[in-house]
């Protein structure tokens, strides 16, 4: 088959790779149909997840159709289309015992595109296939559904749950790339006040706006000053780091109020300074995460009756075998525009590369 495969920093291509097939009784294998790039595939390509192998097989989220099974898969059978989950799950292990999948300690957590081949190819094994993909209503498109793999659960969990957002709150989501984006759509959810996006893309800043934003501002013109404006001082009670830089961390920190939350999302590759001589006396609660996808069947529930907004993140559609443009698209978003891009066999429209 064909695969995205990472071959060390800066150096990766769409080539032949083995084909996958069953090792465990516990397995699937999927075909896929419909697959998206992540941020954290770009950090990878960067040398900033070392654990990744030169030889893996890139990508966690993906759609497709059941074609094999072990013999103790029990809920999904050939032929069923199923969101493939960016989060392996043994279900036996106390973490997994606790709903926190995301830390499975029973050879499961983030492992497709990071410790096993993953799911940017033609087809891909799953472990624990059981908990590990979703049996899709046929209500849901696969280009929404894709979008459930990874950036709503984790935008939603890592983000919006770990930050406490609750009604009235005034929340600032620093980063407006898809993670941000979702964080914005589920936050609105809990009935804010206000949610403030700070980016340094005006085109981000604006899809910020059509997502549900109610006020935008561009970073490099005092955000933190916006925010203690609307808030009479107060700052801000909820603040999700959406990118994964320390200076945005850095500024995260300084936006929130006393006994406000930091809910960090973003993935770092550089230090980030905590400066607990200004926050030690301010009762501030900052949180880390890893998805653990458990609120996947409710935001699938919610996807089927039209209460997230997937579609509007999806800018830009390729068929699979143009996943090195794809990727150029991705990683040039500042130019390209791109938010979320979609790979699949099954996709009718296809954006050119020098597409805004």
């Amino acid at each position: 088959m064909k695969g995205y495969v990472f071959h060390g920093p800066g150096r990766s291509g769409w080539e032949d790779t083995p084909d996958p097939d069953v090792k465990e009784p516990t397995d699937a294998v999927v075909r896929v149909d419909a697959v998206t790039i992540c941020g954290t595939d770009l950090h990878i390509l960067k040398g900033d997840v070392p654990e990744v192998r030169p030889g893996t097989v890139l990508g966690h989220e993906a759609v497709g159709e059941i074609v094999e099974v072990g013999t103790d898969v029990r809920t999904v059978r050939p032929g069923d289309r199923v969101l493939v989950s960016c989060i392996t799950a043994c279900g036996r292990c106390r973490y997994c015992r606790e709903g926190v999948y995301g830390q499975c300690l029973g050879g499961g957590g983030w492992i497709l595109g990071h410790l096993i081949n993953g799911t940017q190819a033609e087809y891909v094994r799953v472990p624990y296939a059981d908990l590990s993909v979703h049996p899709l209503p046929g209500a849901v498109a696969d280009q929404d559904a894709v979008l459930l793999a990874d950036i709503f659960p984790t935008a939603y969990e890592v983000g919006v749950l770990n930050g406490r957002v609750r009604p009235g709150d005034t929340v600032v989501v620093v980063g407006a790339g898809p993670i941000g984006l979702a964080a914005v759509a589920t936050a609105r959810l809990f009935a804010p006040e206000r949610i403030v996006v700070v980016d340094l893309a005006a085109a981000r800043l604006e899809a910020a706006r059509k997502i549900g934003a109610d006020a935008v501002a561009d970073a490099r013109e005092q955000p933190e000053q916006l925010v203690a404006d609307l808030t009479g001082g107060l700052g801000a009670d909820v603040v999700i780091e959406a990118v994964g830089v320390p200076e945005t961390f850095e500024m995260c920190t300084r936006m929130v109020r006393p006994g406000g939350h930091v809910a960090n999302v973003g993935v770092h590759g550089k230090p980030a300074t905590l400066h607990l001589e200004d926050l030690w006396i301010k009762n501030v609660t900052i949180t880390t995460g890893l998805v653990d996808t458990r609120s996947t069947p409710t935001l699938l529930r919610m996807t089927a009756s039209g209460r997230l907004p997937t579609a509007q993140l999806v800018t830009h559609t390729f068929p699979l075998e143009r996943m090195e443009e794809a990727y150029e698209v991705f990683t040039g978003a500042a130019d390209t525009g791109a938010l979320k891009v979609v790979l699949g066999s099954t996709q009718s429209r296809v954006v050119a590369a020098d597409t805004v």
